[in-house]
């Protein structure tokens, strides 16, 4: 328990939580230089597909109009000053220009179902109907040797200039034989290290690739790790969640056509565009949270306003991602939209550490003014000394909070 307590109060002054939004007129003006040049250089090169971006946009009734609104809202996601639209325009007309080479290993392949979703012709899907994908193991329609050889060309040919995206764990018991693939019987460990080799950048995508997932929970039987504890000589990007939001894919893709480098990265190489941020900390209950109003049990009156979901096991306050913001399925929803708390499933350990129906005792969150979010568990482990562990609050507890708020005293 001691352990776990420590580990959620570095949580809350970890470095990754702390985003610098605004750089200076000077650092902006010389990373648009840069992107400019970058640009120029990727204009140059052939299309790895006959894929025409803007016939697409055409074809499936998008104006230039609605495409510039997509390229300013993708800009402010990249967390770039709004000069940076044209650019974000450009770069994604030339994303056919980023071969991608994209493995699938031990996993349950929802993020390859996330990148293929079918809801509707969106700017973000042509995005990725253009990607050069020249590998794809779930995806492909070659098998054995054939499939092999494509890999093979594809990784000659784009010798340098390829981004790896890797999905699923690395079983590394056994010494590597839970995971085989190809007529050879490689395993995942040595196929991963092969593609890895001649790869510009390593990206991670999902859960299980980036920290190992639910592969890796207790008591991790295949001994599966995640692409970090693999690959070392390489620029890799975590882009962790299960499963991954296509549009942070699309993000860092962008951004590497834009700018030739991986995007700022946190503690634990997540980019901060996408990561930078609590799900808490723009979260549409937390108003609730403030005022003491939670969910007591499912069902209840709170559940059926749209209580905070804190005490039924909601790890919002834990987990960086940006959930909260983007959604998922265009946008439409969020587990916490539909009245599910989240299960931290952007973190690493999530499985053992996060995914149970009760709140983190002694997670000590505070409001940036101070208030009840601190006071949760502590009122919640007074009333119930007899509990030791949990943190089963009952109302008293946000009633008592709200006198001491009313009253100004404070929590610091």
């Amino acid at each position: 328990m001691s352990d776990r307590i420590e580990t959620v109060k570095k949580l809350f002054t970890s470095k990754s939580s702390r985003v610098e939004t605004n750089k200076g007129d000077t650092y902006y003006q010389e990373l648009f230089e840069k992107c400019e040049a970058r640009l120029n250089e990727m204009r140059s090169l052939t299309p790895a597909n006959k894929l025409d971006f803007t016939d697409l946009l055409e074809e499936n009734g998008i104006d230039r109009r609605e495409f510039m609104k997509w390229a300013s809202a993708t800009t402010a996601m990249l967390m770039l000053p709004p000069m940076f639209t044209p650019l974000v325009a450009d770069a994604a007309v030339m994303m056919n220009r980023a071969p991608v080479v994209w493995l699938e290993l031990q996993d349950c392949a929802g993020n390859s179902e996330a990148l293929l979703r079918a809801d509707g012709p969106k700017i973000d899907e042509i995005v990725l109907d253009i990607i050069s994908l020249e590998y794809h193991e779930t995806l492909q329609a070659a098998s054995g040797h054939q499939a092999e050889k494509q890999l093979d060309e594809a990784m000659e040919h784009f010798k340098g200039k390829y981004l790896l995206f890797v999905e699923g764990s690395i079983p590394m018991g056994m010494d590597g034989q839970y995971g085989t693939i190809g007529a050879k019987g490689e395993t995942f460990h040595d196929h991963l290290v092969r593609c890895a080799e001649n790869a510009a950048a390593v990206v991670a995508v999902g859960a299980c690739a980036t920290f190992g997932g639910i592969p890796a929970a207790a008591p991790n039987p295949t001994g599966a790790v995640g692409v970090m504890d693999v690959i070392k000589n390489k620029p890799l990007i975590n882009i962790p969640a299960c499963p991954a939001n296509p549009a942070n894919m699309v993000g860092v893709i962008l951004h590497y056509v834009l700018t030739g480098q991986v995007p700022e990265l946190d503690s634990l190489l997540r980019p901060k565009f996408a990561f930078g941020y609590r799900i808490h900390d723009n979260c549409e209950r937390r108003a609730h949270f403030d005022a003491g109003e939670y969910v007591e049990e499912w069902g209840d009156v709170g559940a059926q306003n749209n209580f905070c979901l804190y005490k039924m096991g909601c790890k919002g306050p834990m987990t960086f991602n940006n959930c909260s913001i983007v959604r998922y399925n265009e946008a439409v929803n969020w587990p916490i939209g539909v009245g599910r708390g989240c299960i931290g499933c952007s973190e690493p350990d999530f499985w053992d550490k996060y995914a149970y129906e009760r709140p983190m005792a002694d997670a000590k969150i505070k409001a940036p003014t101070g208030g009840v979010e601190k006071t949760v568990d502590e009122f919640g482990l007074g009333m119930l000394t007899a509990a030791g562990i949990g943190i089963a609050i009952h109302a008293a507890a946000s009633t008592v909070a709200g006198k001491r708020e009313n009253s100004g005293e404070s929590h610091e």
